[in-house]
């Protein structure tokens, strides 16, 4: 497939995207691009939020996970199944009674104004970082399958690739996202399943279908019991998972506030009945590729493995068919989640660190936002190119787990103390409170083989999330 071809392909999908922007923008408002004026039908939501769930990172990264880790992922995505119980029972109800824009509204509520900005602070920091491990990954892709041939270099990339995003985000946001998001899944999925066929037809299956292979084979083992001390220990990611549901869903303003451009609590709550039925079957749909590409590479002698498995088998083995389908759900992956980010973080800054829906009247309000969409996606572009030259070698999705559970584990903690308590804090305190737990957080980790004998692994999130509640409980305020 040639690099004019790849342009035009990618050319007709964001025309795509921007006419549906178009049909869906015509109301510019605050209210449109905040809460999508809380007309999204829930199945759509449901669905859109797959393709925002997954990501590039996904797309990429869990097929090449098989072949160190099995299906141990599925250990984790189990978990996530308890977390997103916990958010239609608990955290959704608690969103819709105080009919929040930003969900960290409600940090203010319960502790004060420094609880309130420390919490968005550190979700800001995690959507940065966390969308930028996301685009960083198919930008990465994107370069060396054409732009390096064309002569571009990586930061040309990065510009174009945000540059594009925010063409058909900045009219009205969450409102055109919903839409675009469930285009986006679609194409991602259909791109999985041509894929899955596809090797299905060029491995040996002895007479199997795809399915019955991927169960019986060695490299689908799925619980993993053995070694306590292990990071793939079942219990260890079962209740990791369960908590990065919780903070990477439930606590993150990107992922709620398309929950609540629902019409009510009870629409909600059915999306994420729905959503998590289906990205629990997506994501063993994910690993299941990731197999079949395993043993495919291995039985032709290909060089292949973790983040570069799919694109090498992809763009050099598999056909031009699969290459196209193969490039239009990674655009898919990474864009409906990139979208989302870009514009959720222009609502937390907006209103949680601006104040503009206090301060200012409403053609104020417009004004400023669109300035701050502008600075978020300046600043997206800066720190993907600042991963250029800090990313080596590991899965992307092992290192965004990982600094998840330094950032969302203050959120953990504070979210806990605020439902589990009745306790007032001394709210002055609490940057500090959530500014050291993730440094001691660091340094147990670092240490926890030599001194216990165990690996945290993706735990670290429960760890940062505790500390957090034990340093509230030393800043409580005397009861009267």
């Amino acid at each position: 497939m040639s690099a004019t071809q790849i342009i035009l392909l990618i050319a007709a999908y964001f025309g795509v995207l921007i006419l549906i922007s178009y049909i869906t923008g015509k109301k510019t408002d605050n209210n449109a691009f905040f809460k999508g004026n809380k007309q999204s039908p829930w199945y759509v939501v449901a669905f859109g939020m797959i393709g925002a769930s997954l990501s590039g990172v996904t797309f990429i990264s869990v097929p090449g996970w098989i072949e160190a880790s099995q299906f141990s992922y599925m250990q984790v995505v189990f978990g996530y199944i308890v977390g997103y119980l916990v958010i239609g029972t608990v955290l959704l109800p608690l969103y819709y009674r105080l009919n929040l824009t930003s969900i960290y509204t409600y940090l203010e509520e319960r502790f004060g104004n420094y609880a309130y900005k420390t919490g968005a602070s550190f979700f800001l920091i995690s959507r940065v970082v966390g969308a930028s491990f996301r685009l960083f990954l198919v930008a990465n892709v994107l370069q060396i399958i054409l732009f390096d041939d064309l002569g571009i270099q990586f930061w040309q990339t990065v510009t174009i690739t945000v540059l594009l995003i925010w063409l058909y985000t900045f009219k009205s946001g969450i409102k055109t996202i919903v839409w675009t998001d469930t285009l986006q899944t679609l194409f991602m999925l259909i791109a999985v399943g041509v894929a899955i066929y596809s090797v299905s037809q060029d491995i040996n299956l002895n007479g199997q279908s795809a399915l019955q292979f991927v169960l019986e084979s060695d490299l689908s083992k799925m619980f993993f019991f053995n070694d306590i001390k292990t990071a793939d220990y079942f219990w260890k990611q079962f209740i990791s998972g369960a908590f990065i549901a919780i903070v990477m869903t439930g606590l993150d303003q990107d992922m709620m506030q398309k929950n609540l451009t629902c019409k009510t609590l009870k629409d909600a709550q059915k999306n994420m009945f729905w959503f998590t039925i289906v990205l629990t079957i997506t994501n063993f749909i994910f690993l299941s590729l990731g197999l079949l590409l395993t043993v495919y590479a291995q039985q032709n002698g290909i060089d292949a493995h973790k983040d570069d498995l799919f694109p090498i088998l992809a763009k050099h083995h598999l056909g031009t068919g699969v290459f196209i389908f193969f490039l239009l759900g990674l655009i898919a992956a990474a864009y409906s989640s990139a979208d989302s980010a870009l514009t959720s973080l222009t609502t937390s800054f907006s209103i949680d660190i601006l104040d503009i829906e206090k301060k200012h009247d409403k053609p104020k309000q417009i004004a400023i936002r669109k300035r701050i969409h502008v600075l978020i996606s300046m600043l997206l572009i800066l720190v993907i190119i600042v991963f250029k030259y800090v990313i080596k070698d590991e899965s992307v999705i092992a290192k965004l787990f990982v600094f998840a559970g330094y950032t969302y584990g203050p959120l953990l903690g504070l979210y806990s103390f605020g439902l589990f308590s009745r306790w007032q804090v001394k709210d002055k305190l609490v940057p500090f409170v959530a500014i050291a737990s993730p440094i001691l957080s660091y340094i147990i980790s670092t240490n926890s083989l030599k001194w216990f004998g165990f690996e945290f692994g993706f735990f670290i999130l429960i760890l940062n999330g505790l500390l957090t509640y034990l340093g509230l409980i030393l800043i409580r305020r005397q009861q009267n």
